[in-house]
């Protein structure tokens, strides 16, 4: 028996399914995934991220939107629901009927058994390609936990020497002759209980005990 070979969908008709599609699902190389319902726990922390970050950015040109807006990775061909983020672009003072966001300055993805590991790794690698980006805060719901990954700028290796070093004095050779690749690097911090917690991208910090107001690990 010859098994039909699978569709990969396109862009464009990710983009036409899921204007119709009664569930959210993620898109990533021609494939979409659909998304899972989360717990009373996860949907709090996800507002009271949302609540706390737009409260701070009143009257500044960002806007924050949570999980019914796409985020839009051109170079891995995928789309995106993260939980909250924050746009700071020239676009970004009113918002319009656009469902799609490609350039925000803070990602924050609150943390589930069935998400976690995509969190962590797929989606860590997908946003760490978008050139606004500035952070991505990954936050427990279990515990509270706090981790963001800041971008630091950037540094210099040889292609394919797999390890990243601090630029050369000026008038330094590149390795054995060869063109240097620019790397970035990321800083990870982790924020604990009775930790403030900063969103140093767009300028927001907080106790980490606001995040978690109102559910059963509050304290």
């Amino acid at each position: 028996m010859q098994l039909a070979e699978k569709h990969a969908l396109s862009e464009a008709e990710y983009l036409a399914l899921e204007e119709a599609a009664p569930l959210r699902h993620e898109y990533v190389g021609g494939e979409a995934y659909a998304m899972s319902g989360g717990t009373l726990r996860h949907n709090r922390i996800t507002a009271n991220t949302l609540f706390t970050l737009m409260s701070n950015l009143k009257g500044k040109p960002c806007q924050v939107f949570m999980n019914d807006v796409k985020l839009h990775v051109a170079r891995d061909h995928a789309y995106y629901y993260p939980d909250v983020m924050v746009t700071c672009s020239e676009q970004a003072t009113a918002a319009n009927e656009s469902q799609v966001v490609s350039d925000p300055v803070l990602v924050v993805e609150v943390l589930s058994p069935s998400t976690e590991a995509t969190d962590r790794r797929e989606k860590l690698a997908a946003y760490r390609h978008l050139p606004s980006l500035q952070e991505y805060a990954l936050i427990s719901q279990d515990t509270q936990q706090v981790e963001i990954y800041r971008r630091q700028g950037d540094t210099e290796c040889a292609p394919g020497s797999g390890n990243a070093h601090e630029p050369p004095p000026e008038g330094a050779k590149s390795f054995s002759g060869r063109p240097v690749e620019r790397l970035e690097r990321w800083l990870y911090i982790t924020y604990e209980p009775g930790d403030t917690v900063e969103f140093a991208g767009v300028g927001v910090t907080l106790p980490i005990s606001d995040l978690y107001a109102g559910t059963d690990i509050a304290t």
